[in-house]
């Protein structure tokens, strides 16, 4: 019987701004053998997230860049066949930061959990039970502390951040908008996660339907893309408003900085308040979100949308398809079976 081989996707060049396919290469490689103390887990859904451009730019922001040659770094789902941990055990399934790759030795550092939600979709645990929905629920409860009777904003509305603040704000009470880009995405933001108004950017004239859809001002705005969506809500805030900067997808380059209108007027003269977000500053806490966010999903609090494509081929051109607006909900590579 042959022996299985370990497809890997390896960084084949540094891209100056998004990273395209090119830039990638799949390289078959061993099966990694188990050293004391590591977990071998067999890769089933590879994680899609915007913050992988800044990971393979040459310019660290909050993690250093992969190194060229190095297997992409990314959030993975997969089912441990070998262990030499005592804390797993074959069988159990399990998400972590495992690589675009079939299977990957780690030690325990390397994995955030075990996946206990079993009676729900193993898919979700890389979207609205993993990063996706533990950054919507700190970044909007911690960061934007909304309160009931407030307008909040959110822009890539229909994404999987976006979408999943949006659901929760209305949970607690808040009256919503949805920006994204496109008729489809922004049905999707009105009928399935429940925006009170939803605007395509894409249509023209962003002020005036933002005028229209919140003509009290804007209490909360969580920010995916900054730019000019961000700049035309800017306009809107009330006083005291507090402004989520959770990503910059707008952007295609920050070096140079792109020259734009200033913000300080509108927070000094409105005492609004702007603050990043990395949800990995909330490590200690993902369990509680994460039994929040399993708790709405099966009361019918919370839905979600997920694209899944199939073949590791797949993952070196999906960054760029992000960014390109391509996908309709979270995106997912799926490398293996489930059962095994």
């Amino acid at each position: 019987m042959s022996q299985p081989i370990n497809r890997q996707v390896r960084l084949k060049s540094r891209p100056s701004g998004i990273p395209q396919a090119e830039h990638f290469e799949i390289v078959a490689a061993p099966v990694p053998e188990l050293r004391e103390g590591q977990v071998l887990v067999r890769n089933i859904y590879l994680s899609v997230d915007p913050a992988m451009r800044g990971w393979v730019n040459a310019a660290a922001n909050y993690s250093e860049p992969v190194p060229i040659g190095a297997v992409m770094r990314s959030f993975a789902t997969g089912r441990v066949v070998a262990s030499r941990d005592p804390a797993y055990a074959p069988g159990d399934y399990v998400t972590g930061m495992f690589g675009w790759q079939d299977y990957a030795a780690v030690h325990a550092a390397s994995i955030d959990r075990k996946i206990v939600e079993r009676d729900l979709p193993l898919s979700t645990s890389l979207g609205v039970l993993g990063l996706n929905g533990v950054t919507a629920y700190f970044g909007l409860l911690e960061v934007g502390q909304p309160k009931a009777g407030e307008t909040v904003v959110v822009s890539t509305a229909s994404g999987a951040v976006g979408s999943c603040v949006g659901q929760i704000a209305k949970l607690v009470g808040c009256r919503t908008v949805g920006i994204a880009g496109g008729a489809e995405k922004v049905r999707l933001c009105r009928e399935l996660f429940r925006y009170d108004e939803a605007i395509d950017y894409k249509a023209g004239d962003l002020d005036h339907a933002l005028a229209a859809a919140c003509p009290e001002g804007v209490d909360v705005y969580f920010d995916n893309t900054a730019g000019s969506i961000t700049d035309a809500v800017m306009k809107r805030l009330r006083p005291h408003a507090r402004v989520v900067i959770c990503g910059t997808a707008s952007i295609s380059a920050w070096d140079p900085p792109p020259e734009g209108p200033r913000v300080e007027r509108h927070l000094l003269v409105k005492r609004a308040r702007m603050q990043g977000f990395v949800v990995l500053d909330y490590a200690d806490r993902y369990h509680e979100a994460l039994e929040a966010l399993a708790g709405w999903i099966r009361e019918g609090a919370i839905d979600y949308r997920e694209e899944i494509v199939d073949g590791i081929e797949h993952a070196p051109g999906s960054i760029a398809a992000l960014y390109r607006g391509e996908n309709l909900g979270k995106r997912l590579v799926r490398i293996a079976s489930e059962s095994g």
